[in-house]
């Protein structure tokens, strides 16, 4: 049995209500609908087409693009830092035996 405890949350996206079960706090799913409510909108002033699911699959597609660049900078970083760790490694040896 699961100690985790989910809960309902009412949110509203782009007009429309739905209750999200999740374990996150409510607060945090609330500020994960305004997101994508947010998004639905900017990309609803940008097109022609009022289809609430074309504008939904367009967010979900730039809102994927954001996280997917995210991503490759985090990965990049990550990269950076192990190298300048190696470097740093190699300078304190070289200080021990010298």
């Amino acid at each position: 049995m699961s100690s985790k405890v989910t809960t309902a949350t009412e949110v509203e996206i782009f007009g429309a209500l739905y209750h999200v079960r999740g374990e996150k706090d409510p607060e945090y799913l609330r500020g994960l609908a305004d997101e994508v409510d947010q998004k639905m909108r900017e990309i609803a002033q940008q097109v022609s087409t009022v289809d609430t699911g074309k504008i939904a699959i367009l967010a979900a597609l730039n809102l994927t693009d954001e996280l997917f660049q995210c991503r490759k900078h985090q990965d990049g970083d990550r990269v950076e830092i192990q190298e300048k760790v190696q470097e740093l490694a190699g300078r304190l040896g070289e200080a021990l035996q010298g």
